[in-house]
């Protein structure tokens, strides 16, 4: 019987047993959010290793499943816009079609695939679009996807490896989206922090300069004791509006309550500003 039982557990031992070792194409995870809309990138990341990577291992004008293993996914919490052209909201595969002057990039609506469709179904392109390239001075040796530049409505996603990069603009609805909250926060019981947002937002956007001082003051008055970061956004409101003479006061009280608190930075930037409003 404890020989029976000694077996039994050397079987199991041995079936639950694994071998744990590096992937030669490592998952990768990118989560960004642009504005107010979430941008998340999961795919495999396969390293040159001494290849010729497009032209060779990745050769031109064919289908390329965008990374290894299973579908590059691309997941939008909101519709966007790319190359000027509407993406709904949702998870896509990301095929390419890597050329010598461009790509072609192909969002596709099947995510469940391993590499490219066994079958291709054009009904599931929900996107194709044709996306820049450059030459970049250096290598890349794994290959790379990344966001960057953004903006409060667009960013680019790039594809990088070997020496090129591709790369696409998106357009996200954040003026949308920030406009509809504003909106439907001022008929409520906005705050001082929602007033100050939306100041800050109209500011940053260039709007109705008017309007953000409006929101700002209301901001300041439902403050006990104003911070520093609320007066100097007043400054810079005033001084964009061309009330030279109020931002420099507004900013001398941003500098007294920065070095109050202690904070260098804004002491540094009140200091600069004044300088700069007092020519």
């Amino acid at each position: 019987m404890k020989k029976l039982v000694f077996v039994l557990f050397l079987f199991s031992a041995m079936v639950n047993a694994q071998v744990k070792a590096p992937q030669p194409s490592p998952f990768g995870k990118l989560e960004q959010k642009v504005g107010l809309t979430d941008i998340t990138v999961e795919y495999s990341r396969p390293s040159m290793r001494g290849r010729t990577i497009f032209g060779d291992l990745v050769p031109y004008d064919k289908m390329w499943r965008t990374g290894a293993n299973e579908n590059t996914k691309i997941t939008f919490s909101d519709d966007v816009v790319i190359k000027g052209k509407k993406l709904k909201k949702g998870t896509y595969a990301i095929f390419t079609i890597p050329m010598e002057e461009n790509w072609e990039v192909i969002f596709y609506s099947d995510v469940s695939n391993w590499g490219l469709p066994k079958q291709w179904d054009e009904s599931k392109v929900a996107l194709k679009v044709e996306a820049n390239t450059d030459s970049m001075p250096f290598d890349m040796e794994t290959f790379t996807i990344v966001i960057d530049e953004l903006t409060n409505s667009s960013a680019v996603l790039n594809f990088l490896w070997e020496s090129t990069v591709a790369y696409l603009p998106i357009e996200v609805p954040t003026d949308e989206m920030v406009m509809e909250s504003i909106k439907t926060t001022m008929k409520a019981n906005p705050t001082s922090n929602d007033y100050y947002a939306a100041a800050n937002y109209y500011f940053e956007e260039v709007k109705d300069m008017k309007q953000s001082l409006e929101w700002i003051n209301k901001a300041i008055d439902m403050q006990e004791e104003t911070p520093f970061w609320m007066l100097r956004r007043k400054s810079l409101i005033q001084a964009k509006m061309g009330m030279k003479k109020d931002a420099i006061k507004t900013a001398e009280l941003s500098l007294k309550s920065a070095q109050k608190a202690g904070n260098d930075d804004y002491v540094k930037m009140n200091e600069e500003s004044i300088e700069e409003w007092s020519k």
